[in-house]
């Protein structure tokens, strides 16, 4: 029997790393120069790749990490620490957090180019937040097909709900304003931190039984 708290966790850590609502504002600025079919067509290539790669890390991140010879304990609780310090970016600076573009990136995204893979699809929707946590919540699911169909499920919702803020990515930053963003970054970022540390709690936990057993 699917747990609807899962699903529902699941859904919070997806849509707060990936972060639709906090990377409009950036797609406004980056894609300026474009018009409005280019517009739709970077955001629908942009959502596919990044929904592709999210998905291959759902399915073959787990196993990568049996071959590099870590524990589930142990992805917990380093994921719970790294997800904490996203949500520290989101509380405390402009969102979207880990998702973030440095100057260097930033300079080069500038750039006449096509968007849609770099930085849209990766670093902005597929970003290191958004990769890990898809790891962590399929080693949750350990193995349940229920629970790893749910993850997906809620993966590709998020990633709808990011096509469809980022497709009205100009409205929606004119009804949220800067305020608005900020907002719905600190609340978000509030949210994270505390599923961050269940992570960290839930990985210590685990390790100890372990070791005690």
């Amino acid at each position: 029997m699917l747990d609807v708290t899962f699903l529902l966790s699941a859904f919070v850590t997806l849509l707060v790393t990936i972060g639709p609502f906090e990377t409009a504002p950036v797609f406004v600025g980056l894609a300026r120069h474009l018009s409005p079919d280019d517009r739709r067509r970077t955001v629908r290539r942009a959502v596919v790749i990044s929904g592709l790669v999210l998905i291959a890390f759902a399915l073959v991140g787990k196993g990568l990490l049996g071959l590099l010879h870590v524990s589930l304990p142990a992805l917990r609780t380093a994921g719970g620490v790294l997800l904490f310090l996203e949500a520290i970016h989101l509380m405390f600076s402009a969102p979207p957090g880990m998702s973030t573009l440095n100057k260097a990136e930033q300079e080069e995204a500038n750039q006449p180019h096509d968007i849609s893979v770099f930085p849209l699809a990766f670093p902005l929707i597929a970003g290191p937040g958004s990769l890990l946590a898809v790891v962590l919540l399929m080693s949750q699911a350990a193995g349940n097909p229920w629970y790893i169909a749910g993850v997906l499920v809620v993966l590709g919702i998020c990633l709808l709900l990011t096509w469809l803020s980022l497709s009205s990515a100009e409205t929606l930053t004119r009804l949220l304003g800067v305020t608005g963003s900020d907002v719905i970054g600190r609340i978000s970022g509030l949210l994270l931190a505390a599923l961050a540390m269940q992570y960290v709690f839930d990985g210590l936990n685990e390790g100890l039984l372990k070791r005690l057993g």
